[in-house]
This record gives C-alpha cells, sequence and structure tokens, in this order.
C-alpha cells in the first residue's frame, strides 16, 4: 500500500507577517469606507462648471469612481445623467456607455442634443435588480466601458463598494439613478446629487429652451456641498450654473 502523502505543516504565523497582513487589512477597510484611498487632486476628472468643480476635491467629477443621483424629477435627473455619460464618453473615446434599466428608453435625438452620442450607447434591459447590479459591476471592470448608468433602488453598502471597486479596476464612471428621498441613508458613492427641472426662462409656447436644473451636491468626500440653477447651452455645449442667490435677481427681472 503507497505510503500517503505528509499533511501540509502549519506554523504559526511570523508576528511581522501577521503584523504586516492586518495593516493591509486595515487599508483596505479605509478604502471600502471612504472611496477616496488613490483619490488624490491629480486624478481625472469630468469637468462640470467652474462653480460646481470648485466644491469637489478633484476639481470635476472623478473617473474610476461611483456616484448616486437622487431624482426629485425623473426627466432632471435623467438628463443630468445623460449629461455626465457623455463627458465621460468624450474623456474616454472609443469606449461603450451603458444604459442599465428594466425597461431602458432612451430617447438618442434627446441624448444628442446633451452631447451623447448613441454609436456607442449600449441599452441594457434587467427586471431583476440583482441582473442589473451584476451587468453594472461586470460592465465598469471592463476597460472598454467608459460608464454604467444604473437605474433603480439603492443597492446596499456591500453592493455599492463592489460597484465602487469595480469601477476603479475599469477606470470608467458609475451613476446610481434612484428615486428621491429625505433619508437616503449611507452610502459608498463618491458623491451624492439631488436634481428637480427648473424650466428654462426662454421657454414659451413655440419654444422649449434649453433644459434646465436645480442642482444640489448633498455629499462628496472631502468636499463642500452646495446648491445652483443649471442650465444646458447646447450652442457651446457647456453647463452653465449659479448660486441660487446670484441667480434670483434675474428671475424677479423676468417677471417684473
Amino acid at each position: 500500500m503507497p505510503a500517503e502523502a505528509p499533511l501540509p505543516h502549519l506554523t504559526e504565523p511570523d508576528p511581522t507577517d501577521r503584523a504586516a497582513l492586518l495593516a493591509g487589512l486595515r487599508a483596505r477597510i479605509a478604502r471600502l469606507d471612504s472611496g477616496l484611498a488613490g483619490f488624490g487632486t491629480g486624478r481625472a476628472s469630468l469637468s462640470l462648471s467652474p462653480e460646481l468643480d470648485a466644491h469637489l476635491p478633484w476639481n470635476g467629477l472623478p473617473l474610476a469612481g461611483l456616484h448616486e443621483v437622487l431624482s426629485a424629477e425623473p426627466g432632471a435627473a435623467i438628463g443630468f445623467s445623460a449629461l455626465l455619460l457623455a463627458r465621460a464618453q468624450a474623456a474616454l473615446p472609443g469606449r461603450s456607455v451603458l444604459w442599465i434599466a428594466p425597461e431602458p428608453d432612451a430617447y438618442p435625438p434627446g441624448l444628442a442634443s446633451i452631447g451623447l452620442s448613441a454609436a456607442s450607447l449600449i441599452l441594457v434591459r434587467a427586471s431583476r435588480p440583482a441582473d442589473a447590479l451584476w451587468a453594472a459591476e461586470e460592465g465598469l471592470r471592463c476597460p472598454a466601458i467608459g460608464a454604467a448608468l444604473l437605474f433603480g433602488a439603492a443597492p446596499d453598502l456591500t453592493a455599492a463598494r463592489r460597484l465602487q471597486l469595480a469601477a476603479e479596476t475599469g477606470g470608467g464612471i458609475g451613476l446610481l439613478l434612484r428615486p428621491d428621498d429625505e433619508s437616503p441613508g449611507p452610502t459608498a458613492a463618491l458623491t451624492r446629487w439631488r436634481l428637480s427641472a427648473r424650466p428654462s426662462p426662454e421657454a414659451g409656447p413655440h419654444h422649449l429652451g434649453e433644459p434646465g436644473w436645480e442642482i444640489a451636491l448633498l455629499r462628496a468626500r472631502g468636499g463642500r456641498p452646495g446648491a445652483w440653477v443649471g442650465e444646458w447651452d447646447a450652442a457651446r455645449g457647456e453647463l452653465r450654473t449659479l448660486a441660487p442667490a446670484q441667480a434670483a435677481p434675474a428671475a424677479k427681472r423676468r417677471r417684473a
């Protein structure tokens, strides 16, 4: 009868190795909790507008990260999210953009007016939240994907952290578009925004005007919350923003 192979000999780990392991685990946990390890001020980011960029420690919205958009009004939140996707598309040419929803209803002409090309847009129908999360995570992990927009309820912290790590791996940007909530709870996203609609001052019976928003930055790790009114300038391809206090006198003049 052949001799049995000896069992591997287990030894007490070297105290030095154990200390190094614990230090590595602590660093990993800190990275997951803050979402900011490695996110220096010099990391790649998407410029939004001078006013918004100044409130963000990355001088713009960072790539390789997860961001949350609360939808106080669905159309406004979708329009603003599309603007962010367009900026990611321009910053990462050649990459595709994922639009993940139970019933994707993207309108290509409307998206094109805000700078988002449908040529590299991939619509993903995912009726189950688990499938949507899987598609978003796998997409963000892929270096061929520049951005992923995920519609629906907020994932739990574990799932959100997985999305953040996937975005770090692939280098693209992840957007969670979820219904507004007075108590949205904790998040692993680097930023949290709230979007509602604001009629364009040029809007009228025969002119819809450019997309307008009330934009609130609720949370940014290392940044400053703020609120603005914004309007898309299609001719210049720019987002114009003013703090609400600055915009109020102009609104009064228009009503006079």
